[in-house]
């Protein structure tokens, strides 16, 4: 519990100003990350575009063509190394960092975090590294709430709120998922609805999505057609599928930490050299299929227009991704976790339908895009321990809410074997990680120097 310091104190009269003051940083603050952001997503997009022009142009030349896109995403690796040698605090994620500084266990992000996760961010992810958008926004979020705090001279414990509410506002631009960003800030970062809290994080998430609206245009991140609502009858096979997420959850976890784990025991390595053969790894799994990699948007869109990807494919494509995503991510560029996540919890639904397909009486419906959309949030709940967070943010990604109670049901049971299974939430292991990395200091008290 991080205690009141005497810049917090206030007189009875000064709470009504104390609030009315955030909400007006959040609303600046948000506006700041709602452009930002959105710029950020849109350059991700023309990046897209530019790696499969890439691939094509690569896939027709004469001679060995698969030696770009290795050299494409190996360079993109490098650099986002060089970003990370420059400003550390840009390394990964950032949302463990986000955690650390609501605790009090580090200090708020600074503004150059901003631009080295922009540029950073950019040219891992731009490169085909399996990482997600979500990371970088949200570090982006936190770094200009908590500027806007030191800005306006707030006390620490203020400074601290700020960079919580707007990292939440970075997550609902990631995924133009407003009440999901706000979710993000209550349930993940600060756990707890405090009002003071709450108000300034709704307002900020609010304007940052508004905002992005604009860069971006107004659409839900995923186009799905209309889902018919789950009968009833097969509401256990939903069950079942969570419960079964749940040991899938556990599993990707220790997928990230091992691979993590298995990078760092390289350590007479460089890190920038590491980076660059994970790099030329991803490379080569594009050269290959271009499914195979980059943050997912492309295969989570391809299985809800119903693409034509036999069995086997799906398998293979759910295991390399099950691999590579956190191989990717061990590599230490700037990146998230979430995106990625949701792609393989899209495989796995596809899989898991195609099994309840067989066994379920003819007369049911096909469950295939509601076990994708299932999917996505139950395998984000076992990983991250935030299920009304990953359910809400999937509604809003897909817009149907017909699948709400099936997703409730699976996520719950997803969460609840994780749990079970002593699996702490990805994010508490990586923030513990970081904070034994961090060299002691006013934001670490506990910390240790890294070996």
């Amino acid at each position: 519990m991080v205690e009141r310091s005497a810049e917090d104190a206030t007189s009875p009269a000064s709470p009504s100003r104390g609030m009315v003051l955030l909400c007006v940083l959040a609303v600046a603050a948000g506006i700041a990350i709602g452009f930002v952001g959105g710029v950020f997503r849109w350059c991700l997009r023309h990046l897209d575009q530019w790696r499969v022009d890439v691939l094509q142009w690569s896939a027709d030349l004469p001679g060995p063509g698969w030696l770009i896109p290795i050299a494409v995403t190996a360079v993109g690796a490098t650099i986002g190394a060089i970003v990370v040698r420059v400003v550390p605090l840009a390394a990964g994620s950032g949302i463990q960092h986000v955690e650390a500084v609501d605790r009090g266990e580090a200090d708020p992000p600074p503004l150059r975090v901003v631009l080295a996760k922009f540029i950073g961010g950019l040219i891992a992810i731009g490169s085909g590294l399996i990482l997600g958008r979500e990371g970088p926004t949200v570090h982006m979020g936190a770094a200009i709430g908590a500027e806007a705090g030191r800005r306006a001279r707030l006390g620490v414990n203020d400074i601290r709120l700020m960079q919580t509410s707007l990292s939440g506002a970075g997550l609902g631009v990631a995924f133009n998922a407003p009440i999901g960003g706000a979710l993000f800030a209550f349930e993940e970062v600060a756990k707890s609805f405090r009002l003071r809290l709450v108000i300034p994080t709704l307002l900020a998430v609010s304007v940052a999505v508004a905002c992005s609206r604009l860069v971006l245009g107004d659409r839900s991140d995923f186009m799905v057609a209309e889902v018919e609502t789950p009968s009833i009858v097969v509401l256990p096979v939903f069950v079942v599928f969570g419960l079964v997420t749940g040991v899938l959850g556990v599993a990707y976890n220790r997928v990230i930490l091992g691979a993590i784990a298995l990078v760092r025991h390289f350590g007479h390595v460089p890190p920038i050299a590491k980076a660059t053969v994970i790099g030329g790894i991803i490379g080569a799994l594009l050269a290959i299929d271009p499914l195979t990699a980059g943050g997912g948007d492309t295969l989570s869109q391809q299985i809800f227009d119903g693409g034509s990807m036999v069995l086997p494919v799906v398998a293979g494509l759910l295991v390399v991704r099950f691999l590579a995503g956190p191989l990717s991510y061990a590599a230490g560029t700037p990146g998230g976790l979430f995106a990625p996540m949701l792609a393989v919890g899209a495989l796995w639904g596809v899989l898991f339908a195609a099994l309840a397909d067989l066994l379920l009486p003819d007369d049911q419906p096909s469950l295939r895009i509601a076990m994708v959309i299932v999917g996505m949030s139950a395998l984000f709940g076992a990983s991250v321990r935030a299920p009304i967070t990953g359910v809400v943010l999937v509604v809003e990604m897909v817009a149907t809410t017909s699948v709400t109670i099936p997703m409730a049901v699976a996520t719950a049971c997803a969460v609840l074997v994780a749990h079970l299974a002593g699996s702490p939430p990805i994010y508490d292991s990586l923030r513990e990680q970081m904070l034994v990395d961090m060299p002691p200091g006013p934001g670490n008290p506990e910390g240790t120097a890294r070996a």
